[in-house]
């Protein structure tokens, strides 16, 4: 029988305090604080995220409950729900978007060379946006119609190991378009987004970076087409064409050629139109990129079954954005663990592993390398359910 760390305590030692201490003393984090530290603070909400608990009240009484293992587990003191509370209403939340961009750092390194179904020498990111519905007279600062609050995260997802690169916090009348305004594109890279992104102007920006685009056409986009190339339609691709904006304004928005490729998806029964910037690869791997897109869906669902939307921690702007970064810290560490450890499990499976043997003392790499025969062995995943609704 193992007699070693419990599991919370061996994930927690893959922190990097020393960037951590950085992003605290950067915002003067600690100062003036006598009993929860903000590593404190990030420990018992990454307890509450690993655990899908519902509230402060609801973490704080689990934490009572395994008062005996706290201090193995880390915990340097149990923290009182108003002591708690406070932290996330005032400590500035600057302080753990700045330590998740140093996870994502590491993270990008350790995935560089991840396969995700796409024989690609480039680096692909796809960019999303969901929104959060919040109760208008809780969060009067995340306006977003007459009678409703929301915020939304829009989020730059690297395609190699599913990491969120960049999100960006908005109250939820912030168009997703505009986002495209705040970012910086790297040459060579590939860009995934739906058509809710098609803005010429902003597209051709991308282009003038030496980037690429991949995105969905509207039914109104008046497009001419200049010649077509020869395409194996059993592959699903109808067309491939060099194209050009019809319309006088969009065409000095983008007054470059533009390459259509309409695609028959046979499994949804659906024609996809999409437009690109990219010349060189083939129609196939084109809509092949476009379907990986749907990794970000994948993400924003992780997002909102361990954020539990509708009970956020503290109703203030700052609480929760507090709770937002630390929960992408948390899937940043796990996802860093995952490629440390050499573990071949799905990055939602190892969550859910963990959120069960959280605190065992078992190996850590003996309680996610279990997983790899699970999803071996789960089929149909209705078996799984007693009730289909």
């Amino acid at each position: 029988m193992h007699q070693g760390r419990i599991v919370f305590a061996q994930l927690m030692e893959y922190l990097p305090r020393y960037d951590f201490n950085q992003c605290v003393a950067r915002y003067q984090g600690n100062q003036r604080i006598r009993s929860l530290s903000c590593y404190d603070q990030f420990i018992a909400m990454a307890f509450a995220q690993l655990t899908d608990r519902d509230s402060l009240r609801d973490t704080i009484t689990c934490l009572h409950a395994l008062s005996k293992k706290l201090y193995h587990a880390g915990f340097r003191t149990l923290p009182a729900r108003s002591t708690l509370a406070e932290a996330n209403e005032k400590r500035d939340w600057r302080i753990y978007a700045d330590f998740a961009a140093t996870l994502i750092q590491t993270a990008q390194v350790l995935y560089a060379n991840e396969d995700f179904g796409v024989e690609l020498k480039q680096t692909a990111y796809a960019l999303d946006s969901t929104t959060i519905d919040l109760c208008l007279a809780l969060f009067p600062w995340a306006i977003f119609r007459k009678q409703k609050a929301a915020i939304k995260l829009h989020t730059l997802l690297d395609l190699r190991g599913n990491i969120p690169i960049s999100v960006t916090v908005t109250d939820g009348k912030v168009h997703d378009v505009k986002i495209l305004d705040q970012m910086t594109f790297e040459s060579g890279s590939i860009y995934i987004f739906d058509r809710g992104y098609l803005d010429f102007a902003r597209l051709f920006r991308i282009h003038q970076s030496g980037a690429f685009f991949i995105t969905r056409t509207k039914k109104n986009t008046r497009l001419r087409r200049l010649y077509s190339r020869r395409v194996d339609r059993s592959s699903g691709i109808l067309c491939d064409q060099t194209v050009v904006l019809e319309i006088s304004a969009t065409h000095q928005d983008y007054p470059e050629k533009l390459r259509r490729i309409r695609y028959y998806d046979s499994e949804k029964k659906k024609r996809l139109s999409f437009l690109t910037n990219h010349f060189l690869l083939p129609a196939e791997v084109i809509a092949q990129l476009y379907q990986c897109r749907w990794q970000v869906e994948l993400f924003f669902k992780w997002i909102k079954q361990h954020l539990h939307i509708k009970a956020f921690f503290g109703i203030s702007e700052n609480a929760v954005k507090t709770q937002v970064w630390i929960a992408i810290s948390v899937y940043v560490l796990v996802a860093i663990i995952r490629r440390q450890l050499k573990v071949e499990t799905s990055l939602y499976t190892i969550l859910q592993i963990l959120s069960v043997v959280l605190f065992e003392k078992t190996p850590i790499l003996q309680a996610l390398s279990a997983a790899d025969g699970i999803e071996k062995n789960i089929g149909d995943v209705n078996q799984l359910k007693l009730f289909n609704f």
